[in-house]
């Protein structure tokens, strides 16, 4: 009864829909006929589904609200994919949020920020009140075009087109390229956010473990010959939560294995500024044929600024651009405008290079601090602000979660990252939000109490 109403709930089973034979879903359960009769009759006698004599058991034309909570797959329905979201995002400033998954303020380019915005104040009211360009201001595609060719991949303006975030650039390529029903590939551990953005869009979401040098190959293969996935969705360069980065040979593979099983790949490179040296890109490989290249300026600039790009194809942006038009009419001009000016400032540049020192300091002293206390990161990043890291055996990281939450701390618990519920046992720790001692102290006493 439970799997029909989740399928139900998660739209993977819509109105008028007809659901599996008795025999046929009693063998796929690998439970008795009598107890699939049983759950189709009180599910019938509930409304949820009805009858149709000598045909078989349709989904009601009567549909409930779309549920994301209800409709995922984590073990602990109280720590899922939004669990770290709607907790770091609705407590206040006096909270610790070694889970989140962004730069505390005092990281970010305040000064540059500043002179922005009055340079905007000051300047051309159509910027302040104005609707932008379909695309996008044309300045900005223009600097992001340079910028991407500085990692290999070769792109026009016009091959550009901004959105109001990452995600909303995810959500787009969503709408424009997959169907209800249709297979997605991710990684198994990889952003939560990815989990609960493709739920809103019905999707059957496969993951791949992750290797230290990206999906493991052999399993990737098994899964577009098992699946047929019409896209993979993953990080290039620094990887989340893992802070692992492509190997160039795993990128070739991976890039034989979607051109001969026609996949589309959307690689987000919105760490790219973290980078002391850059690492491989699947656009640059693929000359933006298959994969679909976005990014944004939340981690390095402001989240405040909503802005980010996609990409792609000309045919496919032109596609875009309709859809964009459609669903939200308009870039946001003001923060594209922000934008700009911040990134062809020079103070930028110096403010990336410092952030990827401060970064790397900071990444040391707290990885040194969690092994201290028994919590050993997975690997040892090469940049960015991200350790995975496996707590004591016999600890479960969404009891710890949970533990430390009621103590003020906010933790991002591994199982919230993978699609298996592979991770129990693991932790993701931002760690330029890690440098409180009160972290470590709550940590350590909330493990001694669980152990």
């Amino acid at each position: 009864m439970t799997a029909i109403s989740d399928r139900i709930a998660s739209r993977s089973l819509m109105p008028g829909a007809r659901l599996p034979s008795v025999r046929g879903f009693a063998k796929a359960m690998q439970v008795s006929v009598s107890t699939v009769v049983e759950a189709y009759e009180r599910l019938a006698a509930e409304g949820t589904i009805r009858s149709r004599p000598g045909s078989g058991f349709y989904v009601c034309g009567s549909l409930p609200p779309l549920s994301l909570s209800e409709s995922g797959t984590a073990s602990d329905p109280n720590v899922d994919p939004l669990w770290i979201a709607r907790q770091s995002l609705e407590m206040g400033d006096d909270v610790l949020k070694p889970g989140c998954g962004w730069l505390p303020p005092s990281w970010l380019p305040q000064p540059g920020l500043r002179r922005a915005l009055r340079t905007l104040a000051r300047g051309d009211m159509g910027v302040l009140a104005n609707y932008g360009t379909p695309l996008g201001l044309p300045p900005l595609r223009q600097l992001l075009a340079r910028r991407l060719g500085d990692h290999g991949i070769t792109v026009r303006p016009d091959q550009i087109m901004l959105t109001e975030s990452g995600t909303h650039a995810i959500d787009l390529l969503c709408r424009f390229l997959v169907e209800p029903g249709d297979t997605v590939l991710v990684d198994d551990p990889c952003y939560f956010n990815f989990h609960a953005l493709l739920r809103a869009h019905r999707v059957n979401v496969i993951g791949v473990p992750f290797t230290p040098t990206g999906p493991d190959i052999e399993l990737f293969g098994e899964a577009l010959e098992r699946h047929k996935p019409r896209l993979y969705i993953t990080n290039s360069a620094i990887h989340n939560p893992t802070g692992a980065v492509l190997s160039p040979v795993t990128a070739h593979r991976l890039l034989k294995l979607a051109e001969a099983s026609g996949l589309i790949i959307i690689e987000d490179d919105i760490f790219a500024d973290f980078e002391h040296v850059p690492a491989p890109r699947l656009a640059a490989f693929d000359g933006l044929d298959r994969v679909i290249h976005i990014g944004s300026f939340s981690k390095t600039l402001s989240a405040s600024v909503r802005c980010g790009f996609i990409a792609a194809r000309r045919d496919w942006i032109d596609g875009l651009v309709d859809l964009k038009v459609a669903s939200s009419f308009s870039s946001g001009q003001l923060s594209a405008e922000l934008v700009y000016l911040t990134l062809k400032d020079g103070s930028y540049r110096k403010h990336v290079e410092a952030l990827r020192l401060r970064l790397a300091k900071t990444m040391s002293e707290v990885s040194a601090r969690l092994e201290a206390i028994g919590i050993v990161p997975w690997l040892k990043p090469q940049a960015g602000m991200f350790l995975w890291c496996r707590l004591p055996e016999g600890l479960n990281a969404a009891d710890v979660a949970r533990a430390c939450v009621a103590e003020g701390i906010v933790l991002a618990p591994g199982n919230v990252f993978s699609l298996s519920d592979g991770a129990g046992r693991f932790m993701r720790f931002n760690v330029a939000q890690s440098t409180d001692p009160r972290i470590f102290d709550v940590l350590e006493a909330s493990m001694r109490r669980l152990k």
